[in-house]
């Protein structure tokens, strides 16, 4: 399974993360969570990081122009889209983009399953907040296109790997506090990841 270290907040979290095998770093361009980090911070980090890292701007509820803009300013390479957009609004993007569906049932994991899509956990406020989905849900479904997230650890990660996800994004079950990644978490989530 591919690896996403969410929450990137330090050059030496990103670092190693990108050491310990992570396929993607992602950025939180959403000003009300903990792990919140401006665009100009993001490049400060990104334009030291090696080549072949994905590194993936979050955004919510905001409108195209803001998208495109801070994906550009930041040196991102994807956005990651953690709300309900009309059609108008991805047509107006001009950058990659991975929808993320916040399950709140079975019936959810089946959204965009002809699209690579990031699952995660809902709840009231945006990100999983290390709420973990119910996995009886992926059940006979192709998850060969999906990432999923929520309350996902070291200690958990290695049991959905028959599930056969594309690949898996954790933030807060491997940090010391918000924003503040463990580096023992970080490695033994994505040797246990593969």
């Amino acid at each position: 399974m591919k690896t996403k270290i969410c929450g990137i907040t330090s050059y030496e979290d990103a670092i190693d993360a990108i050491d310990s095998g992570a396929d993607a770093l992602g950025f939180v361009f959403y000003e009300k969570s903990p792990r919140y980090i401006s665009p100009l911070d993001a490049k400060k980090i990104i334009q030291k990081l090696p080549p072949f890292v994905e590194k993936v701007g979050l955004f919510v509820n905001v409108d195209a122009q803001i998208v495109n803009s801070y994906i550009q300013e930041s040196g991102c390479t994807l956005a990651q889209l953690h709300f309900e957009a009309d059609n108008e609004l991805y047509k107006q993007l001009f950058v990659p983009y991975i929808k993320v569906v916040r399950a709140k049932n079975k019936e959810d994991v089946l959204k965009y399953s002809s699209e690579y899509r990031l699952i995660d956990a809902y709840c009231e406020t945006y990100g999983g907040a290390g709420k973990r989905l119910n996995i009886e849900w992926f059940n006979g479904v192709d998850c060969s296109k999906i990432i999923l997230a929520g309350g996902l650890d070291s200690t958990n990660v290695s049991s959905l790997k028959k599930y056969g996800f594309y690949g898996v994004d954790v933030s807060s079950g491997v940090e010391i506090s918000h924003g503040k990644k463990d580096p023992i978490k970080v490695k033994e989530f994505i040797k246990n990841a593969r």
